[in-house]
């Protein structure tokens, strides 16, 4: 007989770990260390996670914040991907703001709440 607290033994996942999971069974090879890349303007640019399907590869920033996030974590992961010659950025998080999400919708960033993600995950 089910009590419906099948998970309860295992420890909740943190978001890098969630988000691995995610991309890899939606069929992304994964690069996992914190990724330095160099930008056509000089300037190195930090990403949580590189992510590739096909000919596609994609900058990922992981927000691991209680708070909203804002437009501008999104301008800046769009500006910062846009350097390293990467296009459609993601970035994962709790919460957006309506700016962040309408900025998203017109610049094709990807947001993913985490529950999203663990939905994925099912």
């Amino acid at each position: 007989m089910s009590s419906g607290k099948e998970g309860k033994g295992r420890s909740p996942l943190n978001s890098v770990q969630l988000a691995v999971r995610y991309f890899r069974k939606k069929g992304y090879k994964v690069e996992l260390e914190t990724t330095m890349l160099e930008g056509y303007s000089g300037v190195s640019r930090k990403f949580d996670l590189i992510v590739q399907k096909g000919r596609s590869v994609h900058a990922v920033l992981i927000k691991d914040w209680k708070r909203t996030i804002g437009v501008n974590v999104v301008i800046n992961l769009d500006k910062a991907s846009e350097d390293v010659g990467l296009k459609n950025p993601m970035i994962i998080g709790d919460k957006f703001s309506d700016h962040a999400k309408s900025y998203a919708n017109r610049r094709k960033v990807t947001l993913l709440t985490k529950r999203r993600l663990s939905l994925g995950l099912r």
